[in-house]
Order: structure tokens, then C-alpha cells, then sequence
């Protein structure tokens, strides 16, 4: 029997939960649904990613609204994703910054990915009549960008570490309080969605500079907050280690002559008895894979996904 397409038959609601992780420092998590930031300034606000429609963003913001009351001066957004960024109009805020990479990819596939993500997640659209248009950003930055949180508040660093979920992602660091927003970058206990990845570059490099702040409070992309070093040091390591595992089997079926199929399939067995209960697993498989094959043949940019190329390659490998 075919499984549903994508997170397609995913229709039941997800328990959203602000948390506190320190003064002024907020998260909301949501069941493996995307997870989101807010850090407050001393008279203004900074939102971290948008969620996939401002009718979605709104309810978000009612549960902020029950700590805070200060304006959102800058809105930030990890990187390109539809359901990360086309809620932001909701926000009202001053700046939108991004890196200069993830404004490049809203122009070169921001249409065709807000479709693609519609088709294979529609129970995050809420509204999807609400959105206005396509999300830019107004401010972006290739390394670093520091924004002064005001009085004894410090700051808050954000910083491209590497390519890794996209070519665009950022991570938002409080030195001073030791937590980081690590966007889809770390995963805890969810699954890794890779089809515009660099895989290589992701599980070495990028990784290493996310462990090397020494972060005391990790939000990741999706998943619970992790709470201490050992739990920050736990999703490190879990999403290195689905990397890593995808990299080995891909490898091993190219290096025999195998099919992509094949290298699905290798993937799935490897993977599926630690990661396959955990939230989007089935979703996100047939498109990293598809991914991986790509990047292991030497094709350095993903391939753009439409709804159209989503279809085919489910039936391919997930028929």
C-alpha cells in the first residue's frame, strides 16, 4: 500500500507550549511542528522565524503578548523554508533580516518552494489566503550581525556558520545567557528534512562551529528544547549522526552501481530503527535522499523542488 503523500494525511493538531528559558527569553515549541524564538530588548522586541502563514504567526504572537507588550523591531529568519518565513507579515516589524544567501534563494525558488510546501504540509497553512506575497528580507549579512539588546540585557549575535539545512541558515546566539536558536540546523528528537542540504559541509564543519559556542539551552529547529549541556551536546550529536549515516549508505550503493532506490532503501534500514518514530521521518526520507544522491554526484546546488518533482520522487521511492 503506497503511504500518503508527504505529511499530506498529518491533520491533527499539535500542542503548542511557550517556554521561558531565561528573563525576557522565549520559545515556543509544538510537537515536532516548527519551533520558534522571541527575545526581548529593553524597549523592543527580536522574533526569530514566522511560521507558514499570518494567521498561524498571529497566535504565536497572542501567546507573547500574555509576557510581553514591546514592538518587534527586528524579525529574524534562519533561512528561505515557506513555513519558517511567509507568516511574517503579521509581525509588523521594523527590520527583517536574513542572510544574503536566503534572500538570493527567495528570488531564485521562493515561489516554487511555497507551493512545494503547501502540497506536503497543509495542516501548517492555517489561512493560507493570509499571506500576502513572498517574504524578503530588508536587511541581510554574509558573517555576522550584532544587535545591541539595550541595558544590561547584552547581545544578541547572529552568525552564518557554514552551509548545512540550506545554503542560507543562520543562528541566533545570547552570549550572555548561553542559549541559541539553531534553526533547522540541530534537530532535537525530530527528523532532518536535507533536500536543499549540503550534507558534507552540514555533519563537519557547520556542526563543529554550532558545538563550539558551548550553548547551556539549545531550540532547534523542531523537537523539545534542549536543557543543558549534556541534552545540547545529545542533538548535536543525533543530527551529525543522521547525517552521517545518510552519507555512508548513500556512498556505499554509488560505489556498487545501485539505483536510487536502492540508496532509499539503504537509508530507511539504517535509519528508520533510531529516527523512524520521530516526528516527519517518512515525510522527509524520499527528499533527502534525492538530495544526497545529487550532492554525492557532484551537483553542489539542489535541484529546485516543485510540487510536480515532490510527486514523482515520493512515487519513486516511497511508492
Amino acid at each position: 500500500m503506497n503511504k500518503p503523500f508527504a505529511s499530506s494525511a498529518d491533520l491533527a493538531a499539535k500542542e503548542q507550549t511557550l517556554e521561558v528559558l531565561a528573563e525576557g527569553v522565549y520559545a515556543l515549541t509544538a510537537e515536532g511542528d516548527p519551533n520558534l524564538g522571541a527575545i526581548e530588548g529593553e524597549d523592543f522586541l527580536v522574533c526569530f522565524e514566522a511560521l507558514a502563514t499570518p494567521t498561524a504567526a498571529r497566535k504565536w504572537l497572542a501567546k507573547l503578548r500574555e509576557h510581553t507588550d514591546k514592538p518587534v523591531r527586528y524579525l529574524v529568519l534562519s533561512h528561505y523554508h515557506a513555513v519558517r518565513v511567509l507568516g511574517a507579515s503579521a509581525f509588523d516589524a521594523e527590520v527583517i533580516v536574513a542572510h544574503e544567501k536566503t534572500r538570493f534563494l527567495v528570488g531564485e525558488r521562493g515561489k516554487q518552494d511555497w507551493e512545494s510546501e503547501f502540497g506536503r504540509m497543509p495542516r501548517l497553512f492555517d489561512d493560507p489566503d493570509s499571506i500576502p506575497g513572498l517574504t524578503w528580507p530588508t536587511v541581510t549579512f554574509n558573517d555576522t550581525f550584532t544587535i545591541d539588546l539595550g541595558g544590561d540585557r547584552g547581545d544578541l549575535v547572529l552568525q552564518h556558520v557554514g552551509r548545512g539545512h540550506t545554503a542560507g541558515d543562520i543562528v541566533a546566539w545570547l552570549p550572555q545567557q548561553k542559549i541559541l536558536f539553531a534553526g533547522d540546523l540541530v534537530e532535537a528528537q525530530a527528523a532532518l528534512y536535507t533536500g536543499d542540504a549540503f550534507h558534507q559541509e552540514w555533519s563537519t564543519g557547520t556542526l563543529d562551529r554550532i558545538a563550539a559556542y558551548g550553548a547551556e539551552q539549545l531550540i532547534g529547529g523542531r523537537g523539545a528544547v534542549a536543557r543543558g549541556t549534556e541534552a545540547v551536546e545529545a542533538a548535536i550529536t543525533q543530527t551529525r549522526g543522521f547525517l552521517t549515516t545518510m552519507i555512508t549508505e548513500v556512498a556505499a550503493v554509488q560505489a556498487r552501481g545501485g539505483t536510487l532506490k536502492d540508496a532509499f532503501e539503504a537509508c530507511h534500514a539504517a535509519l528508520a530503527p533510531k529516527f523512524g518514530g520521530w516526528p516527519i521521518f517518512e515525510h522527509c526520507l524520499p527528499f533527502d535522499v534525492s538530495r544526497l544522491w545529487d550532492e554525492l554526484n557532484g551537483v553542489d546546488w539542489p535541484v529546485i523542488w516543485t510540487a510536480e518533482r515532490d510527486r514523482e520522487v515520493w512515487d519513486q521511492l516511497q511508492g
